[in-house]
């Protein structure tokens, strides 16, 4: 049975990630858990057991080799190989997200957006097609596509969730306003751009409140 990680230290890893890159990028080869801790506000006792979760990586009086401990999280986090994605709903947050070139960079390949719209039909956002529903059934078959991004009104969300539960769709990035229930053969995230707004008026609320 594998190791139940929590959720907390799940939520963690892309961050540590993202670090060690820029890290790279600066020509840094190695660093100490005290040093990255001042980096990711996170206490060096932390990043020592969310990395034991994995095996640790470190080397007691060395710290983590930069290089390495990237490439090991990139494994954990599975952006060392590449999934097909496709988008449905062309609309200005699809294509914002078909737009945004890093996310190849992450393993996450955009092969497609889908849309309803028949005016949308036969362009391309940065050279990926845009499809109509009726084919989306047969296109995922046809390209062993993993990876399933909804950027819809949530009234339509319901239904085309449904369609994806029928296919060969491992995963669905739901942007919809509405959570999605799915089997517990694929996986779902719900992001609600709105709950990070609110959570951002909060705490401006809170630092006006201390100041008054």
């Amino acid at each position: 049975m594998a190791k139940l990680i929590s959720q907390a230290v799940i939520k963690r890893m892309p961050r540590y990630y993202r670090y060690l890159g820029d890290l790279l990028d600066s020509g840094v080869e190695r660093i100490s858990s005290d040093a990255l801790s001042v980096k990711m506000n996170v206490t060096a006792s932390q990043i020592r057991q969310d990395l034991n979760n994995f095996g640790g990586f470190g080397q007691q009086g060395y710290g983590y080799n930069v290089k390495y401990l990237h490439d090991e999280i990139g494994k954990i986090l599975g952006v060392d190989k590449s999934h097909k994605a496709i988008i449905i709903g062309a609309g200005n947050l699809g294509q914002a997200i078909a737009n945004y070139g890093k996310f190849e960079k992450r393993g996450f390949v955009v092969v497609a957006l889908f849309d309803v719209n028949l005016a949308m039909k036969d362009i391309t956002v940065r050279g990926k097609p845009v499809l109509m529903m009726e084919q989306l059934e047969a296109f995922i078959e046809k390209n062993d596509i993993e990876i399933a991004v909804l950027t819809m009104p949530k009234e339509r969300a319901k239904e085309t969730c449904n369609r994806l539960i029928n296919t060969k769709i491992k995963a669905i990035w739901n942007f919809a306003h509405i959570d999605l229930e799915v089997p517990n053969d694929i996986v779902v995230q719900n992001v609600h751009l709105s709950d990070s707004l609110m959570q951002l008026t909060y705490n401006m609320t809170q630092i006006d409140r201390e100041k008054s």
